[in-house]
């Protein structure tokens, strides 16, 4: 059984329809500003109304994994770091803002993704902006000799398909209430796996070891 590494909060939204993203302005029919709460900061971050490769939206996952960056912040410090499938560039934009870090965006070779990643820097007051690499995948990667020591990344691949043997993950949210996620668990402890937990709303699940 392949392991289970999932952040079910990315999955799907609140099936309650809460949201702690609070709409502040439309720009333009194309484009809103929203309000994001990040640990410690609050960001505006201007998302699309549609993008064909998601890149358009602040996706919950990030919000998981912003807090689990946090939590082992060591990994990071010191280091030079790209972010693959940055989209809005919220994350990048927090970290460099908590940590000073020395982190660069990169998603699919679209000016309107590059554009609108320049624009929340400024907004959140990153001048210069974050350098950025504007990369499609499975083209030649434009860096000859590419010098960063961390790879980050979170929500870029939304299509299982795309990879012949992804990590095993499992959308339940759909059909279990929130208060009633106990059942869930206690169901894979009966099933005979070990359920650790990562971070917010992120789990690994494993086989339990048996001692014969």
């Amino acid at each position: 059984m392949d392991i289970a590494l999932f952040s079910p909060a990315s999955l799907f939204a609140d099936p309650d329809g809460d949201s702690n993203d609070e709409e502040t302005k439309e720009s333009h029919q194309n484009f809103v500003e929203r309000k994001h709460q990040f640990p410690g900061m609050e960001l505006i971050i201007r998302e699309f109304s549609f993008h064909q490769l998601n890149a358009n939206l602040l996706w919950p996952g990030t919000f998981a994994f912003a807090e689990w960056l946090v939590q082992n912040r060591s990994w990071m410090v010191g280091r030079r770091v790209i972010e693959l499938g940055s989209g809005t560039g919220a994350l990048a934009i927090f970290l460099h803002k908590s940590f000073n870090l020395n982190i660069t965006t990169s998603d699919y070779d679209d000016p309107d993704i590059e554009d609108n990643i320049a624009h929340n820097c400024r907004f959140n007051g990153i001048i210069p902006v974050l350098p950025h690499i504007k990369h499609s995948w499975g083209e030649i990667f434009p860096i000859t000799n590419p010098d960063w020591d961390l790879v980050i990344a979170s929500d870029i691949l939304l299509y299982a398909c795309l990879l012949p043997r992804p990590a095993f993950l499992m959308s339940w949210r759909r059909r279990i209430r929130k208060e009633d996620e106990s059942l869930f668990f206690n169901g894979c402890d009966e099933a005979g796996l070990e359920v650790q937990h990562l971070g917010t709303r992120v789990y690994c699940i494993v086989p339990r070891e048996v001692n014969c």
